[in-house]
């Protein structure tokens, strides 16, 4: 008995038949036989009415920006597959993130407090031979799912918005002035239709054709209480060499139920790449080395595994007027990052400013929501990173090259200070802090990489590179033309903030220390 059907098995629910299950779709996107769905269609009749002004499909969380879309005064339908309800692994986050709740006034001081179950400081950033750098403040706050979840669905249900709960999304009908949904026995009309059900959308499973996704992060880990030590965390750590063409990285969080651990690799889509059961093995057979401990000495609360794509041709721009993905869905989160609540919250205001400029304005257009969801140099530069993190199939570099490439680039980065450091570790890459790492990192480290990564990917990453630098400087002179810009039609005044998000947001401007 191997020591993933020994552990898994001895969990009350079947964990060990999701792990096969959700194995048996990474091995479909591994053969490309992932068939895409036909949910969306044109009618090009009108509606002359609607329901609602917004539906939106995935409520764990399209919730965030459901509540808050109904608190600003625009009718709202959340669509939810079953229960709306968080689970019990918390989402690590930073404490500035979390302001954004306050600022859009969905909670009180009191209930945000309420909502952070773990805090715990330092972290660590560490690889194999390398030294081991501490920061503070940074993915340290352990936000209850449970709580957040079940508190901005009382106030979404209070302020009149409309929940409709186990019904899955099934079809949408996009007519010139509206879109018709079926969901279960329901049926709705709404102005608006945004997609909040993640990267296997069957909305976005249609307009990716089937397409393999370019990277994907595989992720297995666990829950468990035992631990001696925990008072501290890991946001990348490793400790062996490549293995088997993929190099782990861990990361560890105090949480209120023990200790979390997760094993995760950077990969392609290869059909040779290794099924999520071969990780979830790998991560037991190492987590005693990692941790210090005998995973006799535990007590596994639960078992948690996935995969997330990425894709070049991203954010995902869909060809129908009047929808909109968001999130995990547009796929706008960077290939080295995992997505999902930190990366939603990040937008969150400005979805919210920016989906109710488009409703005032009537801005409905697939051309129009597209600037909703923009290009992003400093997103666009990440995947660089992460093909220097991953290795080929069949490739034979140097077992510890990864490793001495990240440990020579963050201790450059600590030198340079917080300022350079923590922005990077919350997945923002601004041009200066990267202007001043980049020269500082030992040729001896870079060179080796450029024959796995390729002239091509190198010549992209310029010009990604290019264009951050262009951005931070549009920024600045875009606000100073706000003047000018309260003088347009509401029409126009949409488009200069959309391009003003663009470049804010595409600069890494929106990082607060």
């Amino acid at each position: 008995m191997s020591l993933t059907e020994k552990y898994l098995s001895q969990q009350s629910s079947d964990i060990l038949a999701g792990l096969r299950n959700a194995d048996k779709f990474w091995k479909a996107i591994k053969e490309g036989k992932i068939e895409p769905d036909r949910v969306v269609a044109k009618n090009q009749e009108k509606l002359d009415k609607y329901d609602t002004d917004v539906v939106i499909c995935g409520g764990t969380l399209g919730i965030l920006l459901g509540a808050s879309l109904q608190q600003t005064g625009w009718q709202v339908t959340l669509i939810e597959k079953g229960v709306l309800e968080g689970r019990e692994q918390e989402w690590n986050i930073s404490r500035q993130e979390l302001e954004v709740f306050l600022e859009l006034k969905l909670l009180t001081k009191a209930e945000l407090d309420r909502a952070i179950a773990t805090e715990y400081n330092p972290a660590r950033v560490s690889f194999l031979g390398g030294k081991e750098v501490w920061v503070k403040d940074v993915l340290n706050i352990g936000v209850d799912p449970v709580y957040l979840l079940e508190i901005l669905k009382q106030k979404f249900i209070k302020a009149g918005g409309n929940l409709l709960e186990n019904s899955a999304f099934e079809t949408a009908t996009v007519h010139p002035d509206g879109v018709a949904i079926v969901a279960g026995e329901t049926k709705l009309t709404t102005r608006l239709l945004i997609d909040a059900m993640g990267h296997f959308s069957p909305i976005v499973k249609q307009f990716r054709n089937g397409i393999k996704p370019d990277a994907v992060c595989v992720v297995v880990g666990s829950c468990a209480k035992g631990y001696t030590e925990n008072s501290t965390g890991d946001l990348i750590y490793s400790f062996t060499p490549i293995i088997n063409n993929c190099q782990y990285f861990w990361e560890a969080f105090p949480a209120r139920d023990g200790r979390t651990t997760y094993m995760f690799s950077y990969l392609d889509a290869h059909f040779q790449r290794p099924s999520l059961e071969y990780f979830m093995e790998e991560y037991l057979r190492l987590l005693p080395e990692y941790q210090n401990i005998e995973l006799e000495q535990l007590q596994f609360e639960r078992f948690l595994f996935g995969f997330f794509p990425a894709y070049h041709n991203s954010p995902l721009t869909i060809p129908c007027d009047r929808l909109l993905p968001i999130g995990d869905s547009a796929g706008g989160q960077s290939p080295v990052s995992f997505g999902g609540f930190g990366a939603m919250i990040r937008h969150l205001k400005r979805l919210t400013d920016g989906v109710s400029e488009a409703l005032r304005t009537d801005s409905l257009s697939s051309k129009d929501l597209a600037l909703l969801q923009p290009y992003q140099p400093n997103i666009s530069v990440t995947w660089l990173f992460q093909q220097t993190m991953s290795v080929g199939v069949n490739k034979n570099p140097d077992p510890n090259q990864i490793n001495n490439l990240m440990s020579g680039v963050f201790a450059v980065m600590d030198k340079l200070g917080d300022g350079v450091l923590k922005p990077f570790l919350q997945d923002v890459i601004q041009f200066v802090p990267l202007a001043k790492t980049l020269p500082l990192v030992n040729p001896k480290l870079v060179l080796p990489i450029i024959p796995q990564v390729g002239i091509n990917p190198l010549v992209n990453w310029l010009v990604h590179y290019f264009n951050l630098a262009l951005y931070s400087g549009l920024y600045p002179l875009g606000k100073s033309l706000k003047p000018i810009a309260d003088n347009l039609s509401t029409k126009q005044q949409y488009f200069y903030h959309r391009w003003l998000d663009a470049w804010q947001y595409g600069s890494g401007k929106d990082y607060h220390q």
